[in-house]
């Protein structure tokens, strides 16, 4: 029983506290790094990663990237970035590999990036459920037609959202951080 309290106590400490997680992830070149670290299975190489980072931060192709952006980069990974996220405990950062660490997904929370040709989903779904409550009103008051099962109009309602949520599903799971082959704020 004390075992499993003190696992408990050290899962607790060792998670990110919303301040570290918003630091962490104020950086584009940080979040960038990750990206490309989730896209790999394993240990990923310092090298490698500073290559596509440079890549996707001067909008080319590997083979396009000069050795001195590769090397701004890399630089600024080694020297700061990697030792922070490392020192977060989000990656292990040793010899030059980096790999994920589990706390890494405690990130994913504040990873909603919202494209700039939509609005935030929170405010979809209020207007969804006063648009949803207006018809119920309407229903009620009988302004609708009565040829019309007020059944109808609720089974209406749960298809509209359902269809909402499957799309807000699909739509989080395709701006996620290492999900796409770029950075999600790369493609808005």
């Amino acid at each position: 029983m004390e075992s499993r309290a003190a696992e408990t106590e050290t899962t607790a400490s060792n998670s990110l506290s919303r301040d570290e997680a918003f630091d962490l992830l104020s950086n584009h070149r940080r979040r960038y790094a990750l990206h490309a670290v989730k896209q790999t299975e394993g240990s990923v190489e310092l090298s490698e990663i500073a290559e596509q980072v440079a890549a996707w931060e001067n909008g080319k192709a590997h083979s396009e990237v000069t050795a001195d952006e590769r090397h701004r980069v890399y630089t600024s990974l080694q020297q700061t970035h990697l030792p922070t996220m490392d020192r977060a405990g989000v990656i292990e950062y040793d010899n030059g590999t980096v790999q994920l660490t589990p706390q890494a997904e405690d990130l994913d929370i504040y990873l909603d990036v919202v494209p700039g040709n939509s609005i935030p989903w929170g405010e979809y779904y209020l207007g969804l459920a006063g648009l949803s409550g207006a018809v119920i009103a309407a229903v009620w008051l009988g302004i609708f037609p009565s040829s019309i099962p007020d059944l109808a109009w609720g089974a209406l309602i749960v298809v509209v959202f359902a269809l909402s949520a499957a799309y807000h599903v699909w739509q989080s799971r395709r701006f996620r951080v290492g999900a796409g082959a770029r950075p999600p704020e790369i493609d808005r």
